[in-house]
């Protein structure tokens, strides 16, 4: 037979408020002997405390949606255990969502984690999406936006990085090795990481004055895939480039792997920066520059921050801009300059 609060309780001879402050962690005022007289009849009867019957009772199930947008990108999967590993810090569980960047999925995740009673949702959204979720706000439930930022109701906290910087030092970087026929091959200009990179893009050109008509930008997906057509495209419309920066990692990826079956030299003939540093970045030929995003601390302080929310604390801050870092490898370092 499965016991219950009160047959714990009864058999410690304590009371059933006691017996829910152990269970719940907010023993802080219960003696020592106490507790361990507690949680050794808890153990010794195998009791597993009823989550949905305290989650309707507390009107909270301790439950944190996490939803991502493609997880076999690799800047995806250590922003989720950054999320995690502070969620299990304060005793939240997680529930984690790829979307596999398409609306559609996007939109019946949130629904699903409505329905589950989660306590708040941490999100990044898809490259295409433009507004929020009807449904998430009537719900009234705790949003904090992770690397992409769009603007809904419901949002208590925001981690960003400074994506314009890190592209300005990129294409900076690439000018300084010789490389002038610079161009930006890009994801969705939709979401404004996106739109922020070929900001800088085009600000760090401006300034080395590289003329407008000079700027190309080819948008696709953030995707090795794309890397790999864009370059082929560029080739079969004879555009002149030596330079390439990259939405990401992985469409820089894509890019090495086509020069390289045109027969041209990274570095020697183009040099090429990614955005991300995803652990690909170091084990290819040649090793990847890129602009290094702070991907598990990002999830760390979203969950952080969403936390302190649920819980009634005051946040610290209700966002958050964290800096990127230039990662110079070989990939952008011409052996003759």
């Amino acid at each position: 037979m499965k016991l219950t609060i009160k047959d714990i309780a009864k058999l410690a001879e304590v009371s059933t408020a006691t017996v829910s402050k152990v269970i719940n962690h907010k023993d802080d005022d219960i003696g020592q002997a106490t507790k361990e007289r507690v949680r050794r009849i808890m153990k010794e009867y195998n009791y597993v405390p009823n989550i949905m019957a305290r989650s309707l009772v507390t009107k909270k199930t301790k439950t944190i949606g996490l939803v991502i947008p493609d997880i076999r990108n690799p800047f995806f999967p250590e922003l989720a255990r950054g999320a995690e590993d502070k969620a299990n810090e304060e005793g939240y569980n997680i529930i984690f969502c790829n979307t596999d960047d398409v609306l559609a999925k996007e939109e019946k995740y949130i629904d699903m984690l409505i329905e589950k009673m989660i306590d708040g949702v941490i999100f990044t959204a898809s490259s295409k999406r433009t507004s929020g979720f009807e449904n998430l706000q009537n719900a009234y439930i705790p949003i904090i936006l992770v690397d992409r930022d769009i603007d809904f109701k419901g949002v208590k906290g925001k981690i960003t990085v400074n994506n314009f910087q890190g592209a300005y030092e990129g294409v900076q970087h690439l000018l300084h090795n010789g490389y002038r026929k610079i161009v930006f091959i890009s994801g969705p200009l939709l979401s404004k990481p996106g739109i922020d990179r070929y900001e800088g893009y085009k600000k760090a050109l401006s300034d080395a004055h590289i003329p407008d008509d000079s700027m190309i930008m080819l948008e696709g997906e953030y995707k090795s895939e794309w890397g790999y057509e864009a370059v082929k495209m560029l080739m079969e419309q004879n555009i002149e480039f030596d330079g390439l920066f990259c939405g990401d990692d992985l469409i820089a990826i894509g890019a090495i792997k086509s020069l390289k079956e045109e027969g041209i030299s990274v570095p020697d003939d183009v040099g090429i920066v990614g955005f991300d540093d995803i652990y690909m970045a170091s084990l290819i030929d040649p090793e990847l520059t890129t602009i290094k995003q702070p991907n598990y601390e990002m999830g760390y302080e979203a969950a952080s921050m969403l936390i302190r929310a649920l819980e009634k604390k005051n946040p610290r801050k209700k966002e958050i801009v964290l800096n990127t870092n230039l990662v110079i490898r070989k990939s952008s370092i011409k052996k003759r300059y």
